[in-house]
């Protein structure tokens, strides 16, 4: 029970933390005046008229984070997600090696859970790194690329290894929610395919723009689904006989 306890507090972190960095990085962005004349001035790259890119895709989260002050809030919080990453999936494996004696996925998903916190870390470094080099820009794609690969495999792989052992935990597990969260990953996984041929392209900015914060925020949604997921056993009271 405190391997479901440790999950659900990592899971919910996992979702709270990066939620709150990009969209303090949008009010950043948005309200740039209210900085003005401090030392927290808003980067003229950063400075955004009123929008919502999950709707109209004006703004990109790199273009709201990856200039000051905005990065003070972006890194430490891609950081500190990406530690929160690494735990979960290891609480993950540890779990599976209890509950089921055939835990041979659980390596697969642990690999692909860990290399996209190790993706995470990479981009929060170099994010704000201006370099005209053709290389550095495909360094950081690639960078950005292998995250969201490799955290939608993991991801897909742990909704895979929980199907199979659902009558092994049906106990302790949300079956909707389950139910909810593979066809999450499944969207995930189309919308990626459909959007890959325009992902290079120069057009149909604003249309990219506004699937990165949504996508984004499906990628995280995930966790916010673990959380719920996990049924904890509450401590049965017992009324004394005579009262």
């Amino acid at each position: 029970m405190e391997d479901l306890i440790r999950i659900k507090r990592i899971s919910i972190w996992i979702f709270i933390v990066p939620f709150t960095a990009i969209n303090l990085c949008l009010l950043i962005s948005v309200n740039y005046d209210l900085l003005e004349n401090t030392i927290f001035t808003v980067d003229q790259i950063g400075r955004s008229g009123v929008t919502i890119p999950y709707f109209d895709g004006s703004l990109s989260i790199s273009r709201s984070a990856r200039t000051y002050p905005a990065y003070l809030v972006f890194k430490p919080g891609m950081l500190i997600t990406a530690i929160l990453l690494i735990q979960y999936w290891l609480a993950n494996k540890k779990l599976f090696e209890k509950i089921s004696q055939n835990n041979e996925q659980s390596k697969y998903f642990l690999f692909f859970g860990i290399g996209s916190a190790i993706f995470l870390i990479s981009h929060s470094i170099f994010l704000g790194f201006s370099f005209e080099s053709d290389f550095y820009k495909f360094f950081r794609r690639f960078i950005l690329l292998g995250f969201i690969i490799f955290e939608v495999i993991a991801q897909t792989l742990l909704v895979f290894s929980l199907i199979k052992i659902k009558n092994e935990i049906r106990h302790l597990m949300n079956k909707k929610i389950l139910f909810i969260k593979t066809v999450l990953v499944s969207f995930l996984i189309i919308v990626a395919l459909l959007v890959a041929p325009i992902l290079n392209s120069e057009e149909h900015t604003h249309f990219k723009h506004a699937l990165e914060w949504n996508y984004f925020m499906g990628v995280i949604s995930f966790y916010l689904l673990t959380y719920l997921f996990w049924k904890t056993a509450k401590p049965s009271v017992h009324t004394p006989k005579g009262t």
